[in-house]
């Protein structure tokens, strides 16, 4: 996996250390008052068509869109035949950042973190999915015609 995509598999790695000082860093303070995420929540809690946006949704959906990439990443390092593995691993990454964050100090541990962040990874992995599925069915098209070819030419080697 690593020497077959080096530079994919660094990314991933910088990424997965990135997801793990968000979660498992101090608390940051987005939802106090002056927080930029309290600000535009403000704004858009004046308008009829968005007052409907709350703290929590906007969170969950952050933590849906920090684990596409994740899912993503997975799929292309682990291969197609593996999906599940692409959907289970960070399905198993967020149990352990929750259960960690039992213990962290000014940490919560929340359930619908581990739905979100594992709706973020199915999501990611049916992009990966879908982005590579031409590539997978020429492959699959060249591997036919390779095997029709030397089917045939077995059977002219046998005629001979």
């Amino acid at each position: 996996m690593f020497r077959r995509h080096p530079i994919l598999s660094v990314l991933t790695l910088l990424y997965l250390a990135g997801v793990a000082w968000i979660t498992l860093g101090p608390q940051p303070q987005v939802a106090s008052k002056g927080s930029i995420v309290m600000q535009v929540l403000r704004i858009l809690w004046e308008h009829p068509a968005t007052d409907w946006i709350t703290y929590s949704g906007v969170e969950f959906t952050a933590n849906i869109a920090m684990f596409v990439p994740i899912g993503l990443f997975f799929l292309l390092l682990f291969g197609r035949s593996r999906w599940w593995v692409a959907m289970g691993v960070p399905f198993l990454m967020t149990l352990s950042i929750e259960t960690a964050q039992i213990w962290i100090p000014g940490r919560v541990s929340d359930i619908r973190d581990v739905i979100s962040n594992t709706i973020g990874a199915v999501v990611g992995v049916l992009l990966g999915l879908v982005i590579t599925a031409p590539r997978a069915r020429r492959d699959r098209e060249a591997a036919h015609i390779a095997s029709a070819r030397a089917t045939a030419h077995r059977a002219s080697l046998t005629e001979r």
